[in-house]
């Protein structure tokens, strides 16, 4: 789904602990793939226990399709807001996204995070999470219009005004960022994205050694 998220969302502070792990924001344009390299990834370090999936919380019902996430209403969801529950939260397409406050843990301990998350709210999560990598999944324009009407919720015009809408987001200079050109087969952006994950695990491990 293409990002357009209205800047209405905050972070929690993380205390005085200092992250040595790292939280990586796969982010991207509606069609261009992120959740399928996000599975593909998670397949390959299945059995590992320092890399995490975060499974967001969101204002939409378990079955609508798309993601694993974890289904909360309105209500619950500015409930937990106000517990301080989330790590970082933002609005986007009338739903209300939330990535759990448990991932500092996680971070604290050295470990890998992957979350889905947002090009309009990037400086939210550089805040939350200091050692940040952008993941910015792309794709050319002909291979993201022909996923989305492979989907066949939109109309063409609704697909080009999304297209259009995503093509204006970048990603500023100042984030660590990762571009993968998703266009072709799954398995070779998987791959470049599993070789970035399997370097900074590297680089982690030779710290601590």
């Amino acid at each position: 789904m293409a990002e357009r998220a209205r800047q209405t969302g905050s972070t929690q502070p993380s205390g005085t602990l200092v992250p040595s792990g790292t939280l990586v924001a796969v982010v991207g344009p509606s069609g261009a793939g992120k959740d399928s390299l996000i599975q593909f990834a998670m397949a390959h370090f299945s059995g590992r226990p320092e890399v995490h999936l975060v499974q967001r919380v969101i204002t939409r019902a378990a079955d609508a399709g798309g993601e694993d996430h974890v289904a909360v209403s309105a209500a619950g969801f500015e409930a937990q807001q106000a517990a301080g529950d989330f790590a970082v939260h933002w609005d986007a397409h009338g739903l209300r996204y939330g990535i759990p406050a448990s991932v500092q843990d996680q971070l604290a301990q050295g470990h890998l995070v992957l979350a889905n998350g947002s090009r309009s709210v990037l400086d939210l999560f550089h805040r939350a999470f200091p050692t940040l990598l952008v993941v910015n999944v792309t794709a050319r324009p002909e291979v993201l219009a022909k996923r989305l009407e492979a989907r066949g919720r939109e109309s063409v015009a609704d697909i080009e005004a999304r297209l259009k809408r995503g093509g204006s987001l970048s990603i500023p200079a100042q984030y660590n960022c990762l571009t993968i050109d998703n266009s072709g087969p799954l398995e070779e952006g998987g791959r470049k994205l599993v070789a970035a994950l399997e370097e900074l695990l590297a680089d982690r491990a030779a710290q601590q050694s």
